[in-house]
């Protein structure tokens, strides 16, 4: 009859379950297709890292022990789960033959203790710490799935407890219930009353694990039949390539994202394998500046709105705001630190394509995109005066569209035309000069890249902008590209290869170091400065270019003193997406003054070392809001350079 019964609630249990996770599956059937099936091998072994490693969940260290701890019990203690149900439903089965009741019940008896711990640990994070960034997320699902698990581990052991008690002789290899086992005794269960406990322990203990079973598809917590899924499905691609646009084979459908069914499959199994950790929402620089984007909340709006009925009401402007969409900077940092690998990014750059093409967009965006379309630039300046830059060069530079150069020199629009940046191109292109890099310039034949113009929606102008430089440097011979802006390295070495353009690009820090390694550049080494660096989202994050600015950084005998958020953690200076081109007056505080008082908070730094035209505009006008000139000073590396040099 026990037998019987079991199978009935089990069945019973599974069907639910199947169904509930079935319906919410159900629209990645009808989604887009992508394959994310490529390098079998390569997505394995990631897999593998992030799971079993928790690479990315230690980051956070307090969640990332803890959860390490349940994750290594729920792996030890399924073998009890395995031998309840196994014991059961097919009479005889045990895991003695393999140790079950030796070194398995040892494991599971240490492996219970560590799961409470971790448990424990997570309902002081919960209710007591309540860290920021769980803000948004549903606590009661939390607290629900702490007290089941909970429960399971404790039927658990009171099960094995009743059972020593049965017999009256304590088991080695069961320390903890052993102990339970005398005090049962001590309070008079035995013989036939631990017979009766022993039973109840049983059902409570399988109930409750079908029980969380069959409410773990509607929650949060189905991350763990998700997760090791959409960590093995996660894009390949270089970091800063966005996926393409798909091809319409009607030209009059409407492009852009309209219901959840122009999103590819993938994108709708990322909001199904969140997390609610709010690890996005915690570095995200749009979230920190009050705008209306959390990361986190924009994956569980389009999660919900898929699930709940939403189906009916459009993507952008309904389920998702377009204040939301238009505060990214694309900076990427939610994508780095999301321990199963949601594309934040892709999806948000998606939806502002939607808005691009239906024309709504902030009025100081549009008169940009309006000048890109016209001149090729952001500045609305002609084509003619790009090169205007190199009045007062004690030389005139190479026009690479004319003879052969070694490096060709993609100076970009801010190094062009602003006037602060200005000087600094100035500066880098005569430390070419003097170390005899045979370089040279587009001069007018040079637009924009197109990076920024991507992320901020317009796919048509992006590939305009691109065929023109592509067109132009296939008509230029040289070895390399040089840049001194990460967002047109970003879009030459990442962006221009799928449109079958491939070069060799390198970050002006990169030959800079390499012409003072060679000794073609000779820096005296006079009082070293307390400086900091600031990793640019595009160089660094996106592209790895770390550790060369450092290391020229180093090479100019300065005391480099790291921020708290560095490398891949480091914080954006808010200009990216096109964020540069759009109203920032509502912030309740701008990413480059956070970035400043978090410098300032190093103590005695002179310098705030950057490595981007934007981030000279975006920080030197921080320090100024901030009135903070005399404790700080912005430094790009070209100036460091050029002051040992001096």
């Amino acid at each position: 009859m026990q037998t019987l019964l079991l199978w009935i609630v089990t069945l019973a249990t599974l069907v639910v379950f199947a169904w509930r996770f079935g319906t919410r599956l159900q629209p990645l059937f009808s989604a887009r297709p992508v394959n994310r099936l490529d390098r079998p091998g390569e997505r394995f072994s990631g897999m593998l890292g992030d799971i079993g490693l928790h690479r990315r969940m230690l980051r956070f260290t307090y969640s990332g022990v803890l959860h390490a701890m349940i994750f290594s019990s729920f792996l030890v203690l399924f073998t009890a789960i395995i031998e309840s149900f196994g014991s059961v439903l097919f009479p005889g089965f045990t895991l003695a033959p393999v140790g079950g009741e030796t070194w398995i019940a040892i494991l599971q008896e240490t492996f219970a203790l560590l799961i409470l711990v971790g448990l424990g640990m997570a309902a002081y994070q919960r209710l007591i710490r309540k860290p920021a960034r769980f803000e948004g997320s549903r606590k009661g699902d939390a607290i629900l799935i702490y007290v089941l698990a909970t429960g399971i581990v404790a039927s658990m052991l009171l099960e094995f407890a009743s059972a020593i008690a049965i017999t009256g002789t304590p088991n080695p290899y069961r320390p903890v219930s052993s102990l339970l086992a005398a005090l049962l005794g001590q309070v008079g269960v035995d013989g036939h009353a631990a017979e009766t406990l022993h039973m109840s322990f049983y059902w409570a203990h399988v109930l409750i694990i079908l029980g969380f079973l069959a409410y773990i598809p509607g929650s949060k917590h189905r991350h763990m039949f998700l997760a090791a899924p959409n960590i093995f499905l996660r894009p390949l691609h270089p970091k800063g390539q966005l996926p393409a646009v798909p091809t319409l084979e009607d030209e009059k459908t409407p492009s852009g994202i309209q219901s959840f069914s122009d999103f590819t499959w993938k994108d709708l199994l990322d909001p199904l394998t969140c997390t609610e950790c709010g690890r996005c929402q915690s570095v995200c620089p749009a979230y920190a500046a009050g705008t209306p984007l959390s990361p986190k909340k924009l994956i569980m709006d389009l999660r919900d709105g898929m699930s709940t009925g939403e189906a009916h009401l459009p993507i952008v402007g309904g389920v998702i705001s377009e204040d939301v969409l238009w505060s990214c900077t694309t900076c990427r940092a939610c994508m780095e630190v999301c321990p199963v690998h949601i594309e934040h990014v892709p999806k948000i750059v998606e939806m502002r394509r939607t808005m691009v093409e239906a024309g709504t967009l902030e009025p100081m965006l549009q008169d940009a995109l309006t000048s890109f379309q016209s001149q090729g630039n952001s500045f609305g300046k002609p084509a003619k005066q790009r090169a205007r830059w190199i009045k007062g060069l004690s030389f005139k530079p190479v026009d690479a569209r004319n003879q052969p150069v070694d490096v060709l020199w993609f100076v970009g629009d801010f190094a062009s035309f602003d006037a602060r940046a200005q000087e600094l191109t100035r500066m880098v292109a005569e430390l070419l000069h003097q170390a005899g890099v045979d370089f040279g310039i587009l001069y007018d034949g040079e637009r924009n890249s197109g990076n920024d113009v991507r992320r901020a929606g317009d796919e048509g102008l992006f590939e305009l902008l691109a065929q023109q430089n592509i067109d132009t440097l296939a008509g230029c011979e040289f070895n390399r590209i040089m840049t001194t802006d990460p967002h047109s390295l970003n879009a030459l070495k990442s962006e221009y290869p799928a449109l079958g353009a491939d070069y060799d690009v390198v970050h002006y820090s990169e030959l800079l170091l390499d012409l003072i390694s060679a000794g073609k550049l000779t820096p005296k080494q006079g009082a070293a400065a307390q400086v900091t660096y600031h990793d640019p989202c595009y160089l660094g994050r996106y592209n790895g270019g770390f550790d060369a600015p450092r290391d020229l950084i180093a090479a100019l005998g300065h005391d480099l003193r790291e921020m708290p958020r560095n490398r891949k953690n480091s914080f954006c200076c808010g200009a990216g997406g096109g964020r540069i081109w759009m109203d920032d007056s509502a912030f309740h505080e701008r990413p480059s003054e956070n970035r400043i008082k978090e410098a300032l908070a190093l103590g005695d730094v002179s310098y705030f070392v950057v490595s981007c035209p934007k981030d000279v505009v975006m920080y030197t006008a921080a320090i100024q809001n901030l009135g903070v000139e005399d404790r700080i000073s912005v430094r790009d590396l070209a100036e460091l350079v050029t002051e040992s040099l001096e």
